[in-house]
C-alpha cells in the first residue's frame, strides 16, 4: 500500500472558507494559522456555518500582521492581530476560555455577514484549550477547531461514498468534492475506509496519533460555493456509516512531533493499526 499526501488545507477563521496549501508547519494545536480566529455572538458563544451557512462565502487571507476578509457583497477589511492586552470570555462547544477581541470595525463587518450582532476574536494563546481527555493526553491542545488539531480524509473513501450516493436516493447531488468535509490533510492510496483502523501515522517527518473518527454534522450538506443545502452526504452516510447514533467520515489527528513541515506529495506511512468495527468513537 503506497499512501501519499495529496491535499493540505487551512481554515484561518472557523467556519469561513478554507485555502489549499502546498506545505505547512505542524504546531501542537494544528497547522500554523489554522482556526486561530472565530466569530462569536454577543454572549461569547461560537457561531458557525451550521447555523449561518453564508459564513462559508467569506474568504479569509492571512497577511502580514493580521487577516484580510473578503465577501462578494461587502468591501474587504483588514484586521490586525490583537495584542492580547484585552481578553473576553468565549465558548467553543464545551470549552470555556479567553480570546482577544479584534475590535469594533471587525465586529461591524462580521455582523453584516451574519445579519445579527457578532464579534471576531483571536486565540492569542493557543495553549488555553485542551482536547477531550477521553481521546487525548493532558498536554494535548487545540485551536478553535471543533475538537482536535487536524482532520484527515481519504480520497479513496470519498470515491466509495460518491459511488454510494450515485446509487442512492439523491444521485443528482453527487459527486461531492472533498471540500464538503473541510479536512486538514487528504491522502490517497488505501482501500476505502481503511483509515478507520489507523492509529499512528508518519507524514513526511511528522508523526500523528489517529485518536477519533469524525461524526459529521449539517455543515457537510452545505454547498461551500453557494451556501445552499441538500441531503447529501448525510443521507448516504446514515445508511452506510452509522454508529452510536452518528454518521462518520474522516479521522481526527493529534501531532506527536510538532515543529515539522509537511508538503503535498509527502509519503504517508501507517505505523500502527487496529482492527475495529468502524472508526474509534
Amino acid at each position: 500500500m503506497t499512501l501519499t499526501l495529496t491535499g493540505l488545507h487551512r481554515y484561518p477563521v472557523k467556519s469561513f472558507r478554507g485555502e489549499a496549501l502546498q506545505s505547512a508547519l505542524v504546531e501542537p494545536w494544528g497547522l500554523r494559522g489554522d482556526r486561530r480566529w472565530m466569530v462569536v455572538d454577543e454572549d461569547g458563544m461560537v457561531v458557525t456555518a451550521r447555523d449561518v451557512p453564508r459564513m462559508l462565502l467569506v474568504v479569509p487571507e492571512l497577511v502580514d500582521g493580521g487577516l484580510r476578509l473578503n465577501h462578494p457583497d461587502l468591501d474587504p477589511i483588514e484586521v490586525a492581530v490583537p495584542d492580547g492586552s484585552t481578553l473576553a470570555d468565549v465558548q467553543v462547544w464545551s470549552s470555556s476560555l479567553q480570546a482577544a477581541p479584534a475590535g469594533a470595525a471587525a465586529d461591524a463587518w462580521v455582523s453584516k455577514v451574519l445579519g445579527a450582532p457578532a464579534r471576531l476574536v483571536y486565540l492569542d494563546d493557543p495553549t488555553r484549550r485542551a482536547v477531550n481527555p477521553r481521546f487525548g493526553r493532558s498536554d494535548d491542545r487545540v485551536s478553535f477547531a471543533d475538537g482536535y488539531p487536524l482532520l484527515l480524509a481519504s480520497e479513496d473513501s470519498l470515491a466509495a461514498l460518491n459511488e454510494l450516493i450515485a446509487g442512492g436516493r439523491h444521485p443528482q447531488e453527487g459527486p461531492l468534492p472533498m471540500r464538503r468535509f473541510r479536512p486538514s490533510l487528504v491522502v490517497r492510496g488505501a482501500p476505502a475506509w481503511d483509515e478507520d483502523h489507523w492509529r499512528r501515522l508518519r507524514i513526511g517527518d511528522a508523526v500523528f496519533r489517529v485518536v477519533k473518527g469524525c461524526d459529521r454534522c449539517i455543515m457537510t450538506i452545505t454547498d461551500p460555493d453557494t451556501a445552499e443545502r441538500g441531503k447529501e452526504p448525510l443521507a448516504t452516510l446514515a445508511r452506510h456509516r452509522r454508529w452510536d447514533g452518528s454518521s462518520w467520515f474522516a479521522m481526527n489527528l493529534i501531532p506527536d512531533t510538532p515543529g515539522g513541515s509537511i508538503s503535498v506529495g509527502d509519503s504517508v506511512e501507517v505505523l500502527e493499526r487496529e482492527e475495529s468495527d468502524g472508526p474509534p468513537r
